[in-house]
């Protein structure tokens, strides 16, 4: 089997910028181009017998330089033609040399950046390549009656002249053209790598945001069975009154005010489920499990048998709680316990639940490496964060002072507090 590699759609254009950037730098290339051609005429570069004229020389670099306009939208046609035409110039003696190399190495290095198809443009530039040093061999044989076997009066050196001249030129054109292909190469993969860390950003988003939408529904689960209890408890208390209304108005009473207790109860409870679901687009199938503080010794024992020295400790007056809240505080202490024995290589465990005046305070603390969990955004902190936001309430995690890391919850129980008799 082969391994994927981080590849290969094909690559977007240019934008409007990057065109026009592109103009820019092409116009400015040929501008310098031309003016190369001046000097190098003032200087007696061209002169010779068979010199072509000032036009067609301006126009061997004007055609050598002015596809660089289109590099990045047509890469693979400009730079068939800028070496077309390098060769075409050569060929009639009236290449212009330094701007006219510059052009086809960043012909080349567009070619392997921007290419569309990669393979098609890996083919395109070993193609390119391979004929630039086909003719510099066809240069050598019709130029070498002009070289000097024993190099020109006064040369001296540990190689023979016309061996040097062969090493030199083919040291720099292997140079040059390697470097081209390289980092066309290099900018391919920085795009590649840069495409595939944006997607995995887009995912790691969606991927968070299913996992609010199911923290929410799940919540919502939750909540459901709590108002379902209350109006249960509300047709229970209603037929009790009806029976006893004229027999025992006083118990009829209380049963009322039970009633009226549940049903507001029940309306607070229906409130915070429709702010759970608030924004979701669907809901899965796993039915809610039965989770309340009264069993956070279990959650205690589980830490224990993995090794760990935990303790629950109580602190306040209990206070009886709407199932929701009870839920709510089991579920954050059970996500904390959970990413203590998975994450924190911790030896002890410490749970605190404090009954504060109208808050109810949930602290797990641990002696670990104090590092975060879970990952930054992992889906234990989105769960405890709904959950916190759905009681509005307040979460503080983090690494200790002393070492280690902490989860804290502060629940309100205001509300709680007007359905102590209902509970009971």
């Amino acid at each position: 089997m082969t391994s994927p590699t981080v590849d290969d759609g094909p690559r977007p254009g240019p934008t409007p910028r990057q065109r026009r950037i592109d103009l820019g730098i092409a116009l400015a290339i040929a501008t310098v181009a031309v003016l190369n051609v001046f000097l190098a005429r003032s200087v007696g570069l061209f002169a010779s017998g068979s010199a072509p004229s000032v036009a067609e020389q301006l126009g061997w670099s004007l055609a050598v330089t002015l596809p660089l306009i289109w590099r990045r939208s047509h890469p693979d046609v400009v730079a068939v033609l800028v070496a077309i035409f390098f060769i075409a110039a050569q060929v009639r003696g009236s290449q212009e040399q330094q701007l006219a190399s510059g052009a086809l190495f960043v012909a080349i290095y567009t070619l392997g950046a921007w290419g569309r198809n990669r393979r098609r443009s890996r083919r395109l530039r070993l193609m390119i390549i391979a004929a630039m040093f086909s003719w510099l061999a066809v240069a050598w044989l019709l130029a070498h009656d002009e070289v000097f076997a024993d190099g020109p009066p006064g040369a001296s050196g540990e190689l023979p002249p016309l061996l040097a001249a062969l090493l030199n030129s083919a040291i720099i054109n292997v140079a040059f053209f390697g470097f081209a292909y390289a980092l066309g190469e290099a900018a391919r993969r920085q795009w590649q790598l840069e495409r595939r860390t944006t997607e995995l950003r887009a995912a790691q988003a969606v991927a968070g945001e299913r996992a609010v939408i199911g923290e929410r529904v799940r919540i919502a689960r939750e909540l459901h069975d709590v108002v379902a209890h209350h109006v249960s408890v509300m047709g229970i208390q209603a037929s009790a009154c009806r029976r006893m209304l004229d027999k025992d108005p006083e118990r009829a009473r209380t049963a009322l005010t039970a009633v009226e207790d549940s049903a507001r109860t029940a309306v607070d409870e229906l409130r915070r489920m429709l702010g759970a679901l608030r924004d979701t687009g669907g809901a899965g199938e796993q039915p809610p499990a039965e989770a309340t503080l009264e069993r956070v010794d279990e959650l205690v024992a589980r830490a224990r048998e993995a090794g760990l020295t935990a303790t629950c400790n109580v602190y306040g007056d209990p206070v009886p709680l709407p199932g929701s809240v009870s839920q709510a505080a089991y579920r954050i202490i059970q996500e904390a316990v959970t990413n203590t024995l998975k994450h924190a290589h911790a030896s002890t465990l410490d749970i605190r639940i404090r009954y504060l005046a109208g808050e109810l305070e949930v602290d797990v603390a641990d002696d670990g490496r104090g590092a975060v969990p879970a990952p930054a955004g992992g889906l234990g902190l989105i769960g405890m964060r709904e959950r916190v936001a759905v009681h509005d309430g307040v979460l503080e995690n983090g690494p200790r002072t002393g070492g280690g890391y902490r989860v804290r919850a502060r629940l309100p129980l205001s509300r709680a507090l007007t359905t102590a008799g209902e509970q009971r």
